[in-house]
Protein backbone atom coordinates (compact mmCIF):
# COMPACT_ATOMS: atom_id res chain seq x y z
CA UNK A 1 0.00 0.00 0.00
CA UNK A 2 1.33 3.59 -1.02
CA UNK A 3 2.74 6.05 2.12
CA UNK A 4 2.80 9.37 2.31
CA UNK A 5 6.12 10.43 4.00
CA UNK A 6 8.59 12.98 4.59
CA UNK A 7 12.21 12.73 4.06
CA UNK A 8 14.57 15.29 5.99
CA UNK A 9 17.50 14.33 3.91
CA UNK A 10 21.56 14.35 5.26
CA UNK A 11 24.62 13.31 2.99
CA UNK A 12 25.49 10.19 1.32
CA UNK A 13 23.88 7.64 -0.40
CA UNK A 14 20.99 6.61 1.83
CA UNK A 15 18.55 9.56 0.83
CA UNK A 16 19.00 8.55 -2.50
CA UNK A 17 18.34 4.76 -1.89
CA UNK A 18 15.36 5.58 -0.32
CA UNK A 19 13.75 8.14 -3.03
CA UNK A 20 14.15 5.54 -5.48
CA UNK A 21 12.67 2.69 -3.45
CA UNK A 22 9.37 5.40 -2.82
CA UNK A 23 9.53 5.56 -6.45
CA UNK A 24 9.30 1.87 -7.44
CA UNK A 25 6.45 1.29 -4.28
CA UNK A 26 4.42 4.23 -5.15
CA UNK A 27 5.26 5.91 -1.92
CA UNK A 28 4.89 10.12 -1.92
CA UNK A 29 7.63 11.66 -0.83
CA UNK A 30 7.96 15.59 0.78
CA UNK A 31 11.81 16.37 0.72
CA UNK A 32 13.25 18.50 2.79
CA UNK A 33 16.91 18.43 1.96
CA UNK A 34 20.28 19.83 4.52
CA UNK A 35 22.30 22.64 2.24
CA UNK A 36 25.92 21.85 2.21
CA UNK A 37 24.75 17.63 2.85
CA UNK A 38 22.16 16.86 0.81
CA UNK A 39 23.19 15.87 -2.98
CA UNK A 40 21.77 18.06 -5.63
CA UNK A 41 20.97 14.64 -7.60
CA UNK A 42 18.04 14.45 -4.84
CA UNK A 43 16.35 16.66 -7.09
CA UNK A 44 16.07 14.04 -10.00
CA UNK A 45 14.25 11.57 -8.15
CA UNK A 46 11.79 13.73 -6.29
CA UNK A 47 9.00 15.76 -7.34
CA UNK A 48 9.71 18.70 -5.23
CA UNK A 49 12.03 19.74 -2.87
CA UNK A 50 12.73 22.17 -0.12
CA UNK A 51 15.94 22.87 1.05
CA UNK A 52 16.92 24.50 4.52
CA UNK A 53 19.90 25.33 6.38
CA UNK A 54 20.75 23.11 9.53
CA UNK A 55 19.67 25.44 12.24
CA UNK A 56 16.38 25.97 10.14
CA UNK A 57 14.22 24.06 12.65
CA UNK A 58 10.84 26.47 12.01
CA UNK A 59 10.84 26.45 8.52
CA UNK A 60 11.66 22.39 8.59
CA UNK A 61 8.18 22.03 10.93
CA UNK A 62 5.83 24.45 8.75
CA UNK A 63 7.30 22.82 5.33
CA UNK A 64 5.43 19.86 7.08
CA UNK A 65 2.17 21.27 8.97
CA UNK A 66 1.97 22.89 5.25
CA UNK A 67 2.28 19.75 3.69
CA UNK A 68 0.52 17.80 5.89
CA UNK A 69 2.84 15.42 6.75
CA UNK A 70 2.61 13.24 9.64
CA UNK A 71 5.54 10.76 9.38
CA UNK A 72 9.00 11.39 8.80
CA UNK A 73 12.12 9.75 8.45
CA UNK A 74 15.56 11.27 8.11
CA UNK A 75 18.05 9.69 6.38
CA UNK A 76 21.99 10.50 5.53
CA UNK A 77 23.96 11.77 7.37
CA UNK A 78 24.76 15.21 9.18
CA UNK A 79 28.12 15.93 9.84
CA UNK A 80 28.63 16.08 13.10
CA UNK A 81 31.27 18.71 13.23
CA UNK A 82 28.64 20.86 11.22
CA UNK A 83 26.34 20.43 13.72
CA UNK A 84 28.14 22.20 17.20
CA UNK A 85 30.59 24.58 14.91
CA UNK A 86 28.22 25.71 11.35
CA UNK A 87 24.63 26.36 13.14
CA UNK A 88 22.98 29.97 12.65
CA UNK A 89 20.08 28.13 14.85
CA UNK A 90 16.36 30.16 14.52
CA UNK A 91 14.76 30.88 17.36
CA UNK A 92 12.86 27.22 17.29
CA UNK A 93 16.28 25.71 17.65
CA UNK A 94 17.84 28.41 19.61
CA UNK A 95 15.15 27.57 22.39
CA UNK A 96 16.07 23.65 22.09
CA UNK A 97 19.65 23.85 22.33
CA UNK A 98 19.14 26.05 25.85
CA UNK A 99 16.33 22.94 27.45
CA UNK A 100 19.23 20.50 26.35
CA UNK A 101 21.35 18.98 29.17
CA UNK A 102 23.66 17.60 27.26
CA UNK A 103 25.05 19.03 23.21
CA UNK A 104 26.17 15.55 21.69
CA UNK A 105 23.91 14.35 18.85
CA UNK A 106 22.09 11.98 20.40
CA UNK A 107 20.50 14.67 22.71
CA UNK A 108 19.57 17.35 19.94
CA UNK A 109 18.38 15.09 17.66
CA UNK A 110 16.47 13.15 20.50
CA UNK A 111 15.10 17.70 21.52
CA UNK A 112 14.18 17.53 17.62
CA UNK A 113 11.92 14.87 17.75
CA UNK A 114 10.26 15.85 21.10
CA UNK A 115 9.23 19.15 19.83
CA UNK A 116 8.17 17.65 16.10
CA UNK A 117 6.22 15.35 18.13
CA UNK A 118 4.51 18.97 19.71
CA UNK A 119 3.33 19.19 16.07
CA UNK A 120 2.28 16.31 15.69
CA UNK A 121 4.80 15.07 13.14
CA UNK A 122 6.46 11.65 14.13
CA UNK A 123 9.80 10.31 13.18
CA UNK A 124 9.55 6.92 11.79
CA UNK A 125 12.21 3.98 10.93
CA UNK A 126 14.62 5.35 9.02
CA UNK A 127 15.32 2.37 7.55
CA UNK A 128 11.74 1.42 6.56
CA UNK A 129 12.23 1.34 2.50
CA UNK A 130 15.53 0.03 2.68
CA UNK A 131 15.47 -2.79 5.14
CA UNK A 132 16.77 -5.62 2.45
CA UNK A 133 19.94 -3.37 2.71
CA UNK A 134 20.46 -4.21 6.49
CA UNK A 135 23.31 -6.43 7.14
CA UNK A 136 22.10 -9.72 7.98
CA UNK A 137 23.95 -12.10 10.59
CA UNK A 138 27.34 -13.85 9.03
CA UNK A 139 30.13 -13.96 6.95
CA UNK A 140 29.13 -11.48 4.01
CA UNK A 141 32.36 -11.76 2.11
CA UNK A 142 34.22 -14.68 0.51
CA UNK A 143 36.80 -14.74 3.03
CA UNK A 144 35.90 -14.79 6.47
CA UNK A 145 38.26 -13.18 9.30
CA UNK A 146 41.35 -15.10 10.18
CA UNK A 147 42.05 -16.08 13.60
CA UNK A 148 43.76 -12.75 13.95
CA UNK A 149 41.17 -10.71 12.94
CA UNK A 150 38.80 -12.30 14.94
CA UNK A 151 40.39 -11.35 18.04
CA UNK A 152 41.01 -7.68 17.09
CA UNK A 153 36.71 -7.87 16.44
CA UNK A 154 36.16 -9.11 19.30
CA UNK A 155 38.34 -6.53 21.35
CA UNK A 156 36.96 -3.86 19.31
CA UNK A 157 33.07 -4.73 19.47
CA UNK A 158 33.39 -4.21 23.39
CA UNK A 159 35.62 -1.10 23.17
CA UNK A 160 33.19 0.13 19.79
CA UNK A 161 29.38 -0.62 22.28
CA UNK A 162 31.00 1.54 25.02
CA UNK A 163 31.65 4.49 22.38
CA UNK A 164 28.46 4.25 20.89
CA UNK A 165 26.36 3.86 23.54
CA UNK A 166 28.22 7.02 25.38
CA UNK A 167 27.11 9.18 21.47
CA UNK A 168 30.88 9.85 20.88
CA UNK A 169 31.20 7.82 17.59
CA UNK A 170 30.28 4.19 16.01
CA UNK A 171 33.74 2.92 14.69
CA UNK A 172 37.35 2.07 16.05
CA UNK A 173 40.59 0.87 14.79
CA UNK A 174 42.05 -2.20 16.06
CA UNK A 175 45.42 -2.84 15.43
CA UNK A 176 46.76 -6.21 17.11
CA UNK A 177 44.48 -5.90 20.55
CA UNK A 178 45.41 -2.29 20.61
CA UNK A 179 42.77 0.20 20.39
CA UNK A 180 44.23 2.74 17.54
CA UNK A 181 41.92 5.35 17.25
CA UNK A 182 38.21 5.92 18.38
CA UNK A 183 35.41 7.53 15.81
CA UNK A 184 34.37 11.31 17.14
CA UNK A 185 32.90 14.21 15.21
CA UNK A 186 35.63 13.56 12.18
CA UNK A 187 33.29 10.73 10.79
CA UNK A 188 34.86 6.94 9.90
CA UNK A 189 37.13 7.59 6.87
CA UNK A 190 38.98 9.88 8.72
CA UNK A 191 39.75 7.66 11.78
CA UNK A 192 40.80 4.95 9.81
CA UNK A 193 43.60 7.54 7.81
CA UNK A 194 44.67 8.70 11.36
CA UNK A 195 44.80 5.67 12.73
CA UNK A 196 46.90 4.44 9.61
CA UNK A 197 49.83 7.16 10.33
CA UNK A 198 49.94 5.99 13.95
CA UNK A 199 50.56 2.22 13.12
CA UNK A 200 52.70 2.10 9.78
CA UNK A 201 53.32 -1.14 7.69
CA UNK A 202 50.46 -2.96 10.20
CA UNK A 203 46.87 -4.14 9.16
CA UNK A 204 43.98 -2.44 10.83
CA UNK A 205 40.28 -3.77 11.53
CA UNK A 206 37.29 -1.72 11.31
CA UNK A 207 34.63 -2.32 13.83
CA UNK A 208 31.42 -0.27 13.61
CA UNK A 209 28.60 -0.36 16.90
CA UNK A 210 25.23 0.43 16.59
CA UNK A 211 23.94 2.89 19.45
CA UNK A 212 21.49 0.64 21.51
CA UNK A 213 18.47 2.03 21.50
CA UNK A 214 15.36 0.24 20.50
CA UNK A 215 14.74 1.89 17.21
CA UNK A 216 16.38 3.20 13.94
CA UNK A 217 14.90 6.09 13.49
CA UNK A 218 18.41 8.09 13.44
CA UNK A 219 21.86 7.65 13.19
CA UNK A 220 22.34 4.50 11.67
CA UNK A 221 25.79 3.04 10.74
CA UNK A 222 26.12 3.09 7.33
CA UNK A 223 29.08 1.01 4.94
CA UNK A 224 29.13 1.26 1.22
CA UNK A 225 31.70 0.98 -0.99
CA UNK A 226 33.92 4.54 0.25
CA UNK A 227 34.41 3.13 3.63
CA UNK A 228 35.90 -0.19 1.42
CA UNK A 229 37.63 2.05 -0.59
CA UNK A 230 39.30 4.04 2.32
CA UNK A 231 40.00 0.19 3.80
CA UNK A 232 42.16 -0.81 1.44
CA UNK A 233 43.65 2.97 1.50
CA UNK A 234 44.81 2.34 4.99
CA UNK A 235 45.55 -1.12 5.10
CA UNK A 236 42.41 -2.08 7.25
CA UNK A 237 41.33 -6.22 6.31
CA UNK A 238 38.72 -6.41 7.96
CA UNK A 239 35.69 -4.99 9.51
CA UNK A 240 32.32 -6.34 11.97
CA UNK A 241 29.01 -4.19 11.77
CA UNK A 242 25.86 -4.67 13.60
CA UNK A 243 23.75 -6.88 12.04
CA UNK A 244 20.25 -6.02 11.71
CA UNK A 245 21.15 -2.82 12.69
CA UNK A 246 23.71 -1.61 9.77
CA UNK A 247 22.86 -0.09 6.30
CA UNK A 248 24.99 -1.66 3.36
CA UNK A 249 24.80 0.94 0.60
CA UNK A 250 25.49 -0.68 -3.23
CA UNK A 251 25.01 -3.60 -0.96
CA UNK A 252 26.08 -6.19 -4.33
CA UNK A 253 29.01 -3.86 -5.79
CA UNK A 254 30.67 -3.00 -2.06
CA UNK A 255 30.75 -6.74 -1.23
CA UNK A 256 32.12 -7.83 -4.72
CA UNK A 257 34.76 -5.00 -4.20
CA UNK A 258 35.63 -6.35 -0.85
CA UNK A 259 35.83 -9.73 -1.66
CA UNK A 260 38.31 -8.79 -4.81
CA UNK A 261 40.60 -6.61 -2.19
CA UNK A 262 40.69 -10.34 0.32
CA UNK A 263 38.63 -7.89 2.95
CA UNK A 264 36.87 -9.44 5.23
CA UNK A 265 33.16 -8.64 6.68
CA UNK A 266 31.00 -10.00 9.19
CA UNK A 267 27.61 -9.16 10.83
CA UNK A 268 27.88 -9.91 14.58
CA UNK A 269 24.25 -9.85 16.61
CA UNK A 270 24.34 -6.67 18.61
CA UNK A 271 23.08 -8.37 21.66
CA UNK A 272 25.89 -11.13 21.76
CA UNK A 273 28.52 -10.73 24.25
CA UNK A 274 31.63 -10.03 22.84
CA UNK A 275 34.77 -11.73 24.60
CA UNK A 276 38.17 -10.48 23.45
Amino acid sequence: MSQRYGMIAGNGRFPLLALETAQREGHEMVVVAIENEATPEIERLAPSVQWINIGQLGKLIDIFKRERVSEVMMTGQVKHVSIFSSVTPDWRLMKLLASLRQKNTAALIGGVQRVLAEEGIRLVDSTRLLKPLLAAEGALTRRKPSKDEAADIAYGRRIASILAGADIGQSVAISEKACVAAEAMEGTDAMLRRAATLVTGKPLRLVKASHGRAHLLFDVPVVGLATVETMIETQTTAMAVDAGRTLLLDREQMLQRASEAGIAIVAHSPYEQANA
